[in-house]
């Protein structure tokens, strides 16, 4: 008898549960439609627009440093994916600001001025999906020799390799443009499988953060937005570089200012050029 009662017991439990289980499950589902609802979505975008700070935080590039905020920036990537959302652009906004005002206080940036180099493949996704994986490795193998061989060559230092492309630290602005002019012709010399292909760089000036084999900081989101703004073949620079520049060796053609976000506003771009020899 008293197993009997206990089951009875234990089914009116489970009974009185079920609603309230029932209207969790409507809770959960209605914020997540809250969550997710374009006008609210779009709004939060909007007011991310007027923080101060990259509005872009959030990709990989910006998350990519070992601070507190990078790595919280990484996990609610992953949480909620590309999908638009409010509780996604509420906590980027506020890991963007915090950004914003350690880096206006000095603690975002090292010691002493370097020339930060990104280079980058054109097209090469496109390309690497037709052509398939044997050639992709082999066509990486050798952009990488030749771009690394430029980079050492004028004492740069390559700090990581970005799958199509690198980033490189210099002490002088006028070794970067070199070697990225250098890289820029010997990939050019690179076939496989009938492709040739085209690299850009993206150069910049700053006082990046450095935090252990890597550095960190708004100049690094600089040079990566510069990179992408080049065409195969091309050496972009910021105007930091210009002034530091040899005349007889870099001619500089003025490009339009930097629109990307996180770039500041306004910013001139100058594509480095080589000063053609007298006739």
């Amino acid at each position: 008898m008293s197993v009997f009662v206990k089951r009875l017991e234990e089914g009116a439990s489970t009974l009185r549960r079920r609603p309230r289980d029932g209207r969790v499950a409507r809770l959960a589902a209605a914020l997540k439609r809250l969550d997710t609802q374009p006008n609210l979505v779009a709004a939060t975008q909007r007011a991310r627009q007027r923080l101060p700070g990259d509005s872009a935080y959030g990709d990989p590039l910006s998350t990519a440093g070992a601070r507190a905020p990078d790595l919280l920036g990484r996990q609610l990537a992953a949480l909620s994916g590309e999908r638009p959302s409010v509780v996604r652009e509420l906590g980027f906004g506020a890991l963007q600001l915090w950004q914003s005002l350690s880096e206006a206080q000095g603690r975002g940036y090292g010691e002493r001025d370097l020339t930060i180099v990104f280079t980058d493949m054109v097209d090469f996704s496109s390309w690497a999906l037709l052509a398939g994986d044997a050639a992709a490795v082999e066509l990486l193998r050798e952009i990488d020799l030749a771009v690394s061989s430029a980079v050492g060559a004028h004492g740069g230092e390559v700090v990581k390799r970005l799958g199509d492309g690198l980033m490189a630290v210099f002490e002088r602005p006028q070794d970067a443009v070199d070697a990225g002019r250098e890289a820029c012709l010997a990939v050019a010399r690179v076939q496989v499988d009938g492709h040739r292909p085209q690299l850009r760089v993206g150069a910049h000036v700053g006082r990046p953060r450095r935090l252990g084999g890597d550095y960190f900081g708004v100049d690094v989101n600089v040079a990566a937005r510069l990179v992408a703004a080049a065409d195969g073949g091309q050496v972009l620079v910021s105007e930091r570089l210009v002034p530091q520049l040899d005349p007889r060796k870099v001619a500089l053609r003025r490009r339009p200012p930097l629109a990307a976000k996180g770039a500041p506003r306004g910013m001139r771009v100058y594509l480095a050029e080589a000063v053609s020899a007298p006739r």
